[in-house]
């Protein structure tokens, strides 16, 4: 088509074979975006499109990718907020007739459902480094090197010294939103059968929270680990694996109470996030 069509925060411009999301730099754009930059997404990628209301006087263009299409999207985990999902294009309510022209043309177009194969679109490249509360984390291609703090790290991840991971001994990633509660960027790896480990007693694991570790530095990270796990042929492990301990869950439910009584979280983020805990046993 090779249209352009300009929203809030982004601007998508339409190809023959994909969609060339541009999105914006500014104090207002949602810092993940900023740290994408632009995507291409090939139209094989994408399962649908729709166009729905938005709120305040907004409409918004969506594309829904497949399923294992996106490794941005398969390390989130359907964790992230509305406000950073980088399929969106909000728009303007009176340009609603113009978002379904483009969304009519798009349907056609797109061959794909079902999951994907293999990453249809790309990760963010490496090299890539973030500081996580217990330790800096850094990726060079090859593998994922630990660095452990000594004002945030645990007695447990101090005995076990810095860590290396190399990405042909890693099955995947599990990556926990720090905008909510707990935080944290686990390494799945192929040699490791046992129950999981509690985040902050687990060398495989480093831990967000308190301003460490945000999505826009944490997200990219990890699609770029599981981008080149999943190239490197390992096997694919789901983001939660397997039970969860009861004691852990037990100790997480506790403090997710502390962090509810002392008015840091809502008592709807309380019993949402206190409900999937549960759910985990």
């Amino acid at each position: 088509m090779g249209d352009v069509l300009a929203g809030f925060h982004a601007a998508w411009e339409f190809e023959s074979d994909s969609v060339l999301i541009r999105y914006e730099r500014g104090i207002r754009t949602p810092k993940l975006f900023q740290a994408l930059g632009e995507r291409r997404v090939p139209l094989a990628a994408l399962e649908r499109v729709t166009v729905s209301p938005g709120k305040r006087g907004t409409v918004v263009l969506r594309a829904e990718p497949r399923p294992g299409a996106d490794p941005l999207i398969e390390a989130a985990a359907g964790q992230l907020k509305d406000g950073s999902d980088p399929y969106r294009l909000v728009l303007p309510a009176e340009r609603e007739t113009l978002a379904e022209y483009y969304a009519d043309e798009l349907r056609p177009l797109l061959a794909g459902s079902g999951p994907a194969e293999r990453f249809l679109v790309a990760a963010p490249e490496a090299p890539r480094q973030f500081k996580a509360y217990d330790g800096k984390a850094s990726f060079d291609g090859r593998a994922v090197h630990f660095r452990w703090s000594w004002t945030g790290a645990s007695t447990a991840k101090w005995k076990a010294g810095d860590q290396s991971f190399a990405v042909t001994d890693l099955a995947g990633v599990e990556w926990r939103s720090p905008e909510v509660f707990e935080g944290h960027l686990r390494l799945l790896r192929r040699s490791h059968t046992g129950a999981a480990v509690p985040a902050d007693q687990d060398p495989a694991t480093v831990v967000f929270g308190l301003g460490y570790g945000p999505v826009h530095e944490s997200l990219p990270f990890a699609a770029a680990v599981l981008e080149t796990v999943r190239a490197k042929g390992a096997a694919a492990v789901p983001v939660q694996a397997g039970r969860r301990d009861p004691a852990d869950i037990a100790e997480r439910i506790r403090h997710l109470g502390e962090l509810h009584s002392a008015g840091l979280i809502t008592d709807e983020e309380f019993s949402v996030k206190k409900a999937e805990l549960l759910a985990e046993l």
